[in-house]
């Protein structure tokens, strides 16, 4: 068992902090690995946002959509850090204004039709005309703060498959919101829903440099 709590007598004893890179060096991504480099930038930004209390303590759950990916590649991983375990690993859609089959455009601005990038906190559930679906809280101030009032949320949907790719060249795209496959969609939510942590990524070089959860 190599949780994070034993990772070695040594490290314990002489009080050293875990890095972002031994974190990512434990987890099991199997045959499909979310960039370490993406990854340390979620764990930075995962800490840090338990640290101002946006976060509770003991949250284990932090998703991550790496937005640099063709939307035809499983781009978004589960990650339970408790068991650094991938729970899942899947296609995630991006708004139709972002781009056809890669992201390239991202807006916070109501009908832009466009994903938002940054760190989001997952709230409550509710059937809307998506089916079953996950309200997020944008922590990003400028770049996803509108998440709620533009109700970019997480659901379910059709075009989220690797039939409609197969098809179309690309998966279907939201009107903004990080879609997933149908028939993971309730497993997934209930997975993240409740308090824990969702961060979209691209290598948007305004954003890396202006997030306040990036900066060390």
């Amino acid at each position: 068992n190599n949780s994070i709590n034993n990772i070695s007598a040594d490290k314990v004893e002489s009080n050293e902090i875990f890095t972002a890179a031994d974190v990512y060096n434990l987890i099991d991504f199997g045959s499909h690995s979310l960039n370490q480099e993406v990854f340390e930038k979620a764990f930075t930004g995962f800490e840090k946002l338990k640290k101002a209390g946006q976060l509770p303590e003991e949250t284990q759950i932090l998703t991550v959509c790496d937005f640099s990916l063709s939307s035809n590649e499983k781009r978004l991983w589960v990650i339970d850090m408790s068991s650094n375990k991938v729970l899942f690993n899947t296609l995630v859609a991006h708004g139709k204004n972002t781009g056809e089959e890669f992201a390239t455009q991202f807006s916070n601005t109501e009908s832009s039709y466009q994903s938002s990038l940054g760190f989001y906190v997952t709230d409550v559930t509710y059937q809307g005309s998506n089916g079953y679906s996950l309200k997020l809280l944008g922590m990003d101030k400028g770049f996803n703060d509108a998440a709620l009032k533009r109700a970019i949320v997480m659901h379910g949907a059709d075009y989220v498959s690797e039939n409609f790719a197969a098809q179309h060249q690309r998966i279907g795209r939201s009107w903004g919101c990080p879609a997933v496959p149908r028939e993971l969609a309730d497993s997934i939510i209930n997975t993240i829903k409740g308090k824990n942590c969702l961060f979209i990524y691209y290598p948007d070089q305004n954003y890396l440099q202006s997030s306040e959860w990036l900066q060390s």
